[in-house]
């Protein structure tokens, strides 16, 4: 793992951002197209913003969609789908993109439907965050590290929970859906690349555990440890516990 430190959570987003396109373009260069992984959340703003308007022929980039909340509609300002169509779908003409429907009536169809799709390819780069609790897309502690299923039903612990109140995605913490479809721990660590950004003093304890603590589900974020080319995003905030800062 390469832990990239920058001054701001702006700067961070761009070298993020900057990384992610170099090693896209690389895919491009080597094999003609190219799969990626878009997740989402308030960590997600600066990089999201500056990848868009990086130079890539997003032609040939096919997504997939990291998680969403079950039975909340697209409609609602906290709806993955949404955020990922304003700030990204809409502003790059992608060959093609893969939600998660959260809201389709049976999400073990659903997850079995992306699982489907997206064995069938090869994910070169994989843009991810660190939630407050150490988890990877929703995969809350203690995280499921063994299965094979690329698209998982999960349950949100209330430290998720919380946290997406907190970022003002929703009003109180029963407004926050206790259910949501994640792509599994494995199926991200199958990516050839991973970008992870994870800006903000509220990170930094997750970021230390993620860094410092051995590999263990109930740090799910440690299993980046075991990717062999993963890079770290920080500001000065969230690496302000690490060792050294």
């Amino acid at each position: 793992m390469e832990i990239i430190i920058s001054n701001t959570k702006e700067d961070l987003g761009r070298k993020a951002a900057a990384k992610g396109a170099e090693l896209i373009r690389k895919a491009l260069a080597e094999k003609g197209e190219v799969n990626i992984i878009v997740a989402t959340g308030a960590s997600q703003f600066e990089m999201l913003e500056a990848l868009v308007k990086e130079d890539v022929d997003w032609s040939k980039v096919t997504g997939f969609h990291l998680d969403e909340y079950i039975d909340l509609p697209v409609t609602h300002p906290a709806s993955f789908r949404k955020y990922l169509k304003e700030r990204f779908v809409d502003k790059v003409p992608l060959k093609q993109f893969y939600y998660v429907n959260g809201d389709t009536g049976d999400p073990e169809i659903e997850c079995k439907r992306l699982g489907y799709i997206i064995r069938a390819r090869t994910i070169d780069v994989a843009f991810i965050g660190i939630g407050e609790n150490g988890h990877l897309a929703f995969n809350d502690p203690p995280a499921d590290f063994e299965t094979d299923e690329p698209y998982l039903v999960v349950e949100l612990d209330e430290a998720c929970r919380r946290q997406q109140m907190s970022e003002g995605w929703f009003y109180t913490l029963e407004d926050v859906p206790r259910r949501a479809i994640s792509m599994s721990i494995r199926q991200i660590l199958k990516s050839k690349a991973i970008i992870c950004s994870v800006p903000d003093e509220r990170k930094s304890r997750a970021v230390q555990g993620a860094v410092e603590s051995g590999v263990t589900p109930m740090i799910p974020a440690t299993a980046l440890q075991e990717h062999s080319a993963t890079w770290l995003f920080l500001d000065k905030a969230s690496a302000s516990l690490l060792s050294g800062q």
